[in-house]
């Protein structure tokens, strides 16, 4: 079995490499199916069993590059660039994560009259929007709030305030 295994470690690691080049590539041009998110992800994580085994194969090999100093630049250029996106960009936080995250934060701490405008309803309508959905909304000075009265989610109110009636 291990035989097996450490024959076809070099195998899947090109492979699976392939499906994350192809796939990332259209993540960051924005082209392909949805489904290229999922695959990769997941066969993102499937390649550590094959790259553990290609090490273990080919371990002595491997510890020569340690002695040398292109594995040392390599990898400090590699820890140095995933790093350079772990900075706050343009020195504000990125703890809210992407921009529509912070944006659907902001609406989320506004009040139902205010926020209304921006989903292209009266403030009656939304609130009618809520009620059906379960929310009350008298009372709470945040759509936020609205959410936690109800202890709901706040996804869950903004999947109501989505929906059209």
């Amino acid at each position: 079995m291990q035989s097996l295994l450490l024959r076809y470690a070099t195998p899947f690691i090109t492979g699976l490499f392939l499906v994350s080049l192809i796939s990332g590539l259209a993540l960051f041009f924005h082209i392909g199916p949805s489904g290229f998110h999922g695959m990769h992800e997941i066969l993102s994580l499937a390649l550590i069993l094959p790259f553990a085994l290609h090490l273990w194969k080919n371990w002595r090999p491997m510890t020569a590059y340690f002695t040398r100093a292109p594995m040392a630049v390599a990898l400090g250029v590699s820890a140095l660039a995933g790093a350079a996106f772990l900075l706050p960009a343009g020195g504000e936080d990125r703890a809210g994560g992407p921009p529509q995250f912070a944006v659907a934060q902001m609406l989320l701490q506004a009040s139902p009259s205010v926020a209304a405008p921006a989903l292209g309803l009266t403030g009656a309508e939304l609130e009618a929007r809520l009620t059906a959905a379960g929310f009350v909304t008298t009372g709470a000075p945040s759509l936020h709030e609205i959410a936690t009265a109800a202890g709901r989610s706040d996804a869950a109110l903004l999947a109501a305030l989505a929906r059209n009636p």
